[in-house]
């Protein structure tokens, strides 16, 4: 069996971390990773302390599930928490942040998101042009390891 990609290792590692979600609407993964080291993870659930939604239910607002802190915002809590640093890193998540988790990892300091799939139709983000202001921080897993690939075959 090949070796896995970096971007492919850390995108496993964060399907893995998904188990742990406790919305069952959609279980998200994200790993924040720095110098390909991990900082941190997170997943979908529920505040530290209060029921889940696969014990008490969904809170449904607007078709969206209230109850939950998103995977990626879970993982810049607990940058927060123990005090480490997000400048510079990159977030590997399941599936493509919405725009508040997009624009809380930005304001960490994440400078690329990498992401497994997009939900639904969630292609681009309203405003997003303007709200991102020329950065590209985002981008598929299949373009990441194109672009590894590419690189590497050009160093050869």
């Amino acid at each position: 069996m090949p070796r896995a990609s970096w971007h492919e290792y850390f995108m496993t590692i964060a399907e893995d971390v998904s188990t742990r979600a406790t919305c069952d609407r959609l279980t998200v993964g994200a790993v924040i990773v720095k110098d390909n080291r991990i900082l941190t993870t997170g997943y979908n659930g529920s505040l530290p302390g209060t029921p889940h939604c696969d014990e008490a239910g969904h809170v449904l607002k607007d078709g969206h599930c209230v109850r939950t802190i998103h995977a990626e915002a879970n993982a810049v809590l607990q940058a927060a928490r123990f005090g480490i640093s997000l400048a510079g890193a990159v977030c590997y998540c399941t599936f493509k942040p919405c725009l508040s988790c997009l624009k809380l990892l930005l304001g960490a300091g994440v400078v690329k998101i990498i992401y497994r799939e997009i939900y639904g139709n969630q292609k681009s983000y309203f405003g997003e042009e303007e709200i991102l202001a020329g950065l590209n921080p985002l981008q598929s897993l299949a373009e990441a390891v194109a672009e590894e690939a590419a690189r590497r075959k050009a160093e050869a």
